[in-house]
């Protein structure tokens, strides 16, 4: 990373911090300097301090997407990106984000957490020998809440796994299209039937129309694959290290503060604005450092914890989602004893997300 800026630069490459063994030196080397600053190496505005990420999450000209490129344009034209473009968390405005935000949010509210707990731990149980646990378990829980019997959840989280992958640049764009197709049309059925239970709940929600439904539906098991399996795997790791494991639901608030499973998150300037001690002119990239604002000294992370976002793109499913990583928790370490002695991290942008060694290793 080369910034415009007097101070040593940080010896980590920003872009690939997340999957770094261990960020956080740098990016309290970054909380030491000017807030924002540009980096001519990736053409970003990388935020870090607490205060200055929240002015960033909440200012009206700052959007989740290119405003002239609402979806990737690897995606235009296929079900993926058909997929792609309904969801909440990739629109802003009040039609496609903050009615249909609302919607999910009262949907979700409406879920008992115990019930959910219970659901996990049962899905856990069934998981235990599974090398992956950490990345299915998630998934898996969700596709009961949604409805998807036990004997589909391996094939639910294998597609939503191609859908993600196809998200990302480069990724298998006719695999993720079928696993769209596939996950839409699974969703038709339970809406011609749900009578109860969460689908008939977001169902019951005002929605702009049916494809946003669905896609939406869809968001929630694609949301969970890689944000709550690493709030699982981060808690995994805390453990690992001597983190107090008869207090599960105080060691993952913690691990949402310290090790936050969404490290960072971007947006993009609609107009030109002052953000923090910078002018950023329309167009611009911005890089939302989430983890870092986590150690800024100068802010409260456990008023504003930011691993799941803040503000009005906070997560809807976070309590679900700390719900769901205490009960898989709470259900392993009543059937396996220890954690894993090494692990390394998926080599994503966004999610830190750790990989456990294979075999059973532990």
């Amino acid at each position: 990373m080369t910034c415009q800026r007097n101070e040593p630069e940080p010896s980590i490459d920003i872009l690939k911090a997340a999957s770094h063994p261990d960020p956080y030196p740098a990016y309290r080397q970054l909380l030491a300097g000017p807030d924002p600053v540009f980096d001519p190496a990736s053409g970003l505005w990388i935020v870090t301090r607490g205060a200055t990420v929240l002015d960033a999450l909440r200012h009206p000209d700052l959007r989740v997407r290119p405003p002239v490129e609402p979806v990737p344009r690897a995606l235009v034209g296929s079900p993926v990106g058909e997929l792609f473009g309904h969801l909440v968390r990739q629109n802003d405005g009040p039609a496609r984000h903050d009615a249909p935000k609302a919607s999910l949010q009262r949907a979700l509210a409406a879920v008992p957490l115990d019930d959910a707990a219970r659901r996990t731990a049962r899905v856990m149980a069934a998981s235990l020998d599974l090398d992956d646990w950490h990345l299915e378990v998630p998934v898996r829980s969700v596709a009961d809440l949604l409805g998807f019997p036990a004997e589909d959840h391996a094939a639910v989280a294998g597609w939503v796994r191609d859908v993600v992958a196809a998200f990302a640049p480069g990724g298998d764009l006719t695999a993720g299209s079928a696993a769209a197709r596939t996950l839409m049309e699974r969703f038709d059925g339970f809406l011609a039937r749900a009578a109860e239970g969460l689908v008939a709940r977001v169902a019951a929600e005002p929605w702009e129309d049916g494809a946003a439904l669905r896609a939406n539906l869809a968001g929630l098991l694609v949301q969970t694959f890689e944000a709550t399996a690493a709030l699982l795997g981060n808690t995994v790791v805390a453990l690992a290290r001597g983190g107090d494991g008869s207090d599960l639901p105080g060691l993952v608030d913690q691990v949402m503060r310290l090790d936050a499973p969404v490290q960072n998150t971007r947006r993009f300037a609609a107009a030109p604005l002052r953000l923090g001690e910078a002018d950023l002119p329309q167009g611009a990239a911005v890089l939302l450092v989430l983890a870092a604002a986590g150690h800024d000294p100068a802010f409260d992370a456990e008023r504003n914890p930011l691993g799941f976002g803040w503000g009005p793109h906070a997560c809807p499913g976070a309590a679900l989602a700390r719900s769901i990583v205490v009960g898989a928790l709470s259900e392993r370490m009543r059937h396996r004893a220890g954690w894993p002695a090494t692990w390394r991290y998926k080599p994503l942008v966004n999610a830190r997300l750790p990989l456990f060694a294979a075999g059973g290793q532990w």
